[in-house]
This record gives structure tokens, C-alpha cells and sequence, in this order.
């Protein structure tokens, strides 16, 4: 078992990854940045490490004021969380160079499947169902043309690097595409340094589905599925699991799928295999996959009782796999919602600023992931995310109801957040039928931005 860790994040992740670890026994090591002196995960971890200013480019992805750190506090491990250097394997070949342990994959898996091309690569080798497109990179525009013939009309053209919803166009003609191609290429390398592009045909009114795996090394299980479909800019915002879209067997064949692929890679940790689901095809098909522990994990934890950040730092502690596939079962459903410092009436704009008063909902089911607490300053340097939601239930529809009863009991003042949203969404007859696509919360935005003021 690892004996001393550094959580090399901030926020509600870090706060998250203290706790598993202190539950562990293990001792943790925060690092923070000038901007974050007075975080949570600074007060609760056993040490802090202060490695530079706000930037994130001085303080989160330094690389080596992160490994000075881990050194000069004898840690013998280092968690990256999600978001940073999570999927940057080059941070993982440092860790292990630096003798330490990663709690993660190792530097070549995240290479590959971090790359979407050697990735979508990987899942047609592993016999896991791809989008058509493009068989590697587009070079150039010409190549593209040719490739319009197998896919059609929309298309995506989407960064090979990369995520977060960055780096992608949907073109519906000859002359979208000819125009979104460079600003794609552009955009890539903006935020990514690499402008490399594929391509896939947009399956409509696609579901965005995913599969949580574990592995290590040589085995794989999965964790079933989580629902993730309604999506503001391709950014997920309400996830849950399991998803009411999929018959028994077909929730078989796609985690059978995922597992298959986390073996063929030779996996090791969390990590969390994504596809489209195309409803009237009753078809899916990979499009990447995450290496890292996610956002939306705790609604997967709620539904299995499996603790996934503790199984992650089990499994980079030497240990193999606790738990067979037969151990693993789903109970009841639960809902996650992503609360942010942003103003919904003014088109989600971001809104730091001082927790003036916090009233946490409680009672069954009810699960909040934070890092807030009243006087708490929200720095405007990073991401938005204050907190997670996370509801769980015997049902879909208790968990609907009981997510609304927290959200009315949840007070965070001084701050404008997404409350506005997941409430309006509750309420809302489609959401409450399961009735939703990826594209789907576009259009209830355009409909519905008159009552989203708080």
C-alpha cells in the first residue's frame, strides 16, 4: 500500500482524493497556489506545498515544482486528479522517472487512447464498434473531401488531441466544412499544440454513454454505465447512471465492450470508455476514452457502492483486483449535477466571488462533493466548478424528486450559480421521460432563458 501521496490538483477533486487517501491510512500531501492558500484540500491534508503563483502554468502544470514538492515532502505517490496533468503523459514518465508511483496509467496507455485517432484505432483492433470516419488524421483539406464520401452530411471535424469539447466543428455543407476545417486546425493547436484533425459522420439525436472500468495491468471489470447526454457546448452538466436507454442486453454488450478494450490496452486505474448511442438505430459506437478518474464518478459509486478513487490508489499500491465482475451490481439510480459559479441569466458567465452563507442539503440519498465553506473567496483563475450534487434513489423518478428537494435546501451565497438550471431541468417533462440527446439542451436554453435567473 502506498504510505505517503501527493495530490497534484485543487478544489473538490482534491478534497475528494485527501479523504479516500486519509481513509486509507495513507498521509497526503497538498500543493496549492498563491491563489489557493486558503483552500479546503490545503486545511485538510496532513502537509501543504505552496508551488507558485496563480497561473496554472506557474503552480498546476509545473511539472517540476509539483516533483520538488512530492521530494521534498517524502512522498512516495502522486494522484493528478482530472483536469491539469491528468491525461499529460509526459507528467505521468516523470513521476515514475522521479521514482514515484502514478496513480494512474502509465505514459504510453494515456498516449494512445489520449490521441483519438490511435485510440479509435485501438477500439477497432479490441472489436469495439467506431463512428465511421476517417481511418487516422485528415492531412489537410483534400484528404478531407475524400473522406466526406464514406461519412456525409453533418459531419464532425474534431481534434485529434485533446478534450473538452475544444477543437470540434460540425459542418452541413461543402462550404461549412471548407470554412470550419482550418478553424478546427486553428483551434487545436491553440489548445493543445497539435492541429492534427479526424473526422466522423454526427449520428442525430445521438446519447452520450459511458462505461467506468477498472484494471490492472492485466485484468479489467466495469462498473456499468453512466447517462451523460445533457450537455451545454459539449460540456456535460447533469449525469446519471444507469441510463433508462438501454435494454439488459445491449448494457451487456457495450460494458463487455469497454472491458475488452481496457485489456487490449493493458490498463491500469480508473478509467472511463465513451460512446454514442444512436436510439432509433439501437447502435453504439466508441469515440474515446478518458484516463483518468471523472467529474461524474460519484454517481457510478452511489449505484455499486465501490469507493473508485480508493480502488485507484489500491491498484497503483501493487494490489490486483479486489473485485470480480460478478461482485458488481447496480442499485437503485442516482443523479449528479454540476454546480457553478456562473451567472445563468447572462449566459453562463463566470462569477467568482466570496461564500457569504452555505446551507449544505442533507437527509438519505444525498451526497455533496465540495470545497466550499462560508468566508471561502472563489478564485477567478480557474475552472468554475464549485460542487457536485449527487442524489440517489430507488427509482429515476424518486431520484428526480429527491435532487429538487436538495436543490431547494442548497444555499450558497454571495455567488451566482447553475442552481437556476438543474432546477428548471427537473421540472422539466422531457428530462423527467428520459427523453433527451447531447444536442437537446441547446434548444431548452434558447426556450427557456427567461426563467434561469436565480
Amino acid at each position: 500500500m502506498l504510505k505517503k501521496l501527493l495530490v497534484a490538483n485543487r478544489g473538490e477533486i482534491a478534497v475528494r482524493i485527501i479523504r479516500a487517501a486519509q481513509d486509507l491510512g495513507i498521509a497526503t500531501v497538498a500543493v496549492f497556489s498563491a491563489a489557493d492558500a486558503e483552500s479546503l484540500h490545503v486545511q485538510i491534508a496532513d502537509e501543504a506545498v505552496n508551488i507558485g503563483p496563480p497561473a496554472a502554468k506557474k503552480s498546476y502544470l509545473n511539472i517540476d515544482a509539483i516533483l520538488q514538492a512530492a521530494k521534498d515532502t517524502g512522498c512516495d505517490s502522486v494522484h493528478p486528479g482530472y483536469g491539469f496533468l491528468a491525461e499529460n503523459a509526459a507528467f505521468s514518465d516523470a513521476v515514475t522517472t522521479a521514482g514515484l508511483v502514478f496513480v494512474g496509467p502509465s505514459g504510453d496507455a494515456i498516449r494512445l487512447m489520449g490521441d483519438k485517432v490511435s485510440a479509435r484505432t485501438a477500439a477497432a483492433s479490441a472489436g469495439v464498434p467506431v463512428v465511421p470516419g476517417s481511418a487516422g488524421r485528415v492531412e489537410g483539406i483534400e484528404a478531407g473531401r475524400d473522406v466526406l464520401t464514406e461519412t456525409g452530411f453533418p459531419v464532425m471535424i474534431k481534434a485529434a488531441a485533446g478534450g473538452g469539447g475544444r477543437g470540434i466543428r460540425i459542418a452541413n455543407s461543402l462550404a461549412e466544412f471548407e470554412q470550419a476545417f482550418p478553424q478546427a486546425q486553428a483551434e487545436a493547436l491553440a489548445a493543445f499544440g497539435d492541429g492534427g484533425l479526424y473526422m466522423e459522420k454526427v449520428i442525430g439525436k445521438a446519447r452520450h454513454i459511458e462505461v467506468q472500468v477498472l484494471a490492472d495491468g492485466s485484468d479489467a471489470i466495469h462498473c456499468y454505465e453512466r447517462e451523460c447526454s445533457l450537455q451545454r457546448r459539449r460540456q456535460k452538466v447533469w449525469e446519471e447512471a444507469p441510463s433508462r436507454a438501454l435494454s439488459d442486453a445491449l448494457r451487456e454488450e457495450l460494458c463487455a465492450s469497454a472491458v475488452a478494450l481496457a485489456k487490449a490496452v493493458n490498463y491500469s486505474g480508473a478509467g472511463t470508455v465513451e460512446y454514442l448511442y444512436d436510439d432509433e438505430a439501437d447502435r453504439f459506437y466508441f469515440i474515446e476514452m478518458n484516463t483518468r478518474i471523472q467529474v461524474e464518478h460519484p454517481v457510478t459509486e452511489a449505484v455499486t457502492g465501490i469507493d473508485l478513487v480508493a480502488e485507484m490508489l489500491r491498484i497503483a499500491g501493487g494490489e490486483k483486483l479486489r473485485l470480480e465482475q460478478s461482485d458488481i451490481s447496480v442499485k437503485g439510480h442516482a443523479i449528479e449535477v454540476r454546480l457553478n459559479a456562473e451567472d445563468p441569466a447572462r449566459d453562463f458567465a463566470p462569477f467568482p466571488g466570496k461564500v457569504e452563507d452555505l446551507r449544505i442539503p442533507g437527509g438519505p440519498g444525498v451526497r455533496f462533493d465540495s470545497m466550499l465553506y462560508p468566508g471561502y473567496q472563489v478564485p477567478p483563475f480557474y475552472d468554475s466548478l464549485l460542487a457536485k450534487l449527487i442524489v440517489h434513489a430507488e427509482t429515476r423518478e424518486a431520484a428526480i424528486l429527491r435532487l429538487t428537494r436538495a436543490l431547494n435546501e442548497l444555499t450558497i451565497g454571495g455567488l451566482k450559480t447553475t442552481k437556476p438550471l438543474f432546477l428548471g431541468l427537473a421540472a422539466d417533462a422531457s428530462v423527467q421521460a428520459g427523453d433527451v440527446h447531447t444536442r437537446w439542451l441547446e434548444g431548452w436554453l434558447t426556450e427557456n432563458a427567461a426563467a434561469l435567473a436565480d
